[in-house]
């Protein structure tokens, strides 16, 4: 499986904001990934080629420079929400701007903390990209956040990190834990109790190795494959196994698939295992409340393995789908139909009806890369015959997907 999407984003960002060297491997070489390495450069940074291995040299909390143009964040919500947190500390105006998909996404999240802390943030066209960061000596700040968003967590964090300020985020329900994790290996003091975070001031932030495992959320692709095969099993090599990011994994054990979590060990401050799945008889179960924020990425995957487990499964609390790079509610729904499964919207949600009928239609991504790659799941099951409009999306999070693909399910 590839290299992890959340932690290749850190690792380059933290990687140029240390003090020192840190040598990075195992990095995704994605479309995203790529835009915040683009962005770095522009920011001063030296951020060479993305590769097996790279080594980066740091700036330094304070090293960043004024970008002399835009800075380009392409279809990347992270590298725009967490480098405006790492912008809005420093004494220069930076302008994000991203394609089509990105620049509908909400960035009012993050605007509200940062204006908290004494940043000026304004968005050209209501509440996505563009946007202009003002840079400012930032204050500390209590954050209660309305979602639980490991970016918007992030942006905060980034932003005292850099500022040299005390902050805290209080979240609902816990999301994805690694800029913490990333953090205190590098020598920042981060506490947690219960649903906050707080951060202590830091005058320079080590540099350190950083080895990327692979990404749960392209793994859990291949893992939903092996839970509605006909038979067999895939083993999938050193996965992050994060407790904030194994919610699918729980979730295709209570479906009625076998995972097992084999060899587990401790890499970087993240837990890393191989997964082992094998195919049970699914049943559609219910979906939502706490375990929605670690399995946010796969639930379009969760609507899909729906499509073929005996039962409904209804899944909840899931708003946060409808501002993704593509409106993943209706979006599932209305493709889940086009394959002839009985599927519908909830505000929040959807609701699947499971049948073993051979799937056949069209699919409609929207550019979306997660979409894709769902579907394209279903598509490789016995005598389906699913045609995906944009298979290239995929490259955003998963290059390779479709010959890997062709690979597992190969006789």
């Amino acid at each position: 499986m590839p290299g992890d999407k959340s932690i290749s984003h850190r690792a380059l960002i933290f990687a140029a904001l240390a003090s020192g060297t840190s040598r990075v491997t195992g990095i995704l070489d994605s479309h995203d990934v790529r835009s915040t390495a683009s962005v770095l450069r522009a920011l001063g940074v030296d951020v060479p080629s993305l590769g097996p291995a790279m080594t980066l040299s740091g700036v330094g909390l304070t090293g960043l420079g004024a970008p002399a143009g835009d800075l380009d964040c392409g279809n990347s919500g992270t590298t725009t929400r967490l480098m405006a947190g790492v912008a809005a500390a420093r004494p220069f105006t930076s302008r994000f701007v991203g394609d089509e998909s990105l620049s509908k996404r909400p960035m009012r999240r993050i605007i509200r903390p940062l204006e908290a802390m004494g940043a000026r943030v304004h968005c050209e066209r209501g509440d996505g990209l563009p946007m202009v960061v003002y840079g400012a000596p930032l204050r500390s700040v209590d954050w209660q956040s309305e979602v639980a968003s490991a970016q918007v967590k992030s942006a905060i964090l980034l932003a005292g990190l850099v500022a040299g300020v005390p902050v805290s985020v209080t979240e609902p329900l816990l999301s994805r834990d690694h800029t913490e994790r990333m953090l205190a290996a590098r020598g920042v003091t981060v506490r947690r109790h219960e649903g906050t975070v707080s951060l202590e001031p830091t005058t320079a932030l080590a540099a350190a190795d950083v080895d990327v495992p692979a990404d749960p959320s392209s793994a859990a692709f291949f893992a939903a494959l092996a839970a509605i095969a006909d038979g067999g099993d895939l083993l999938l090599t050193d996965v992050c196994v994060n407790p904030t990011r194994t919610g699918f994994l729980q979730l295709l054990r209570r479906m009625g698939a076998r995972v097992e979590i084999l060899e587990e060990t401790v890499r970087g401050g993240e837990p890393v295992a191989t997964l082992r799945v094998t195919a049970g008889a699914l049943v559609g179960v219910d979906i939502g409340g706490y375990e929605v924020p670690s399995m946010i990425d796969e639930l379009p995957l969760a609507a899909c393995l729906a499509a073929r487990a005996e039962g409904t499964t209804r899944i909840t609390g899931a708003g946060e789908l409808r501002v993704k790079e593509s409106d993943r509610i209706a979006t599932v729904v209305a493709n889940l139909r086009a394959l002839g499964v009985d599927a519908e919207e909830l505000p929040d949600g959807m609701v699947v009806q499971g049948n073993r009928a051979p799937l056949r239609g069209a699919v409609t991504t929207h550019g979306d890369h997660r979409i894709a790659m769902a579907f394209g799941v279903l598509g490789a099951t016995e005598g389906a015959a699913v045609e995906i409009d944009d298979r290239a999306c995929t490259d955003v999070s998963f290059p390779g997907f479709w010959d890997l693909l062709a690979r597992a399910v190969a006789p």
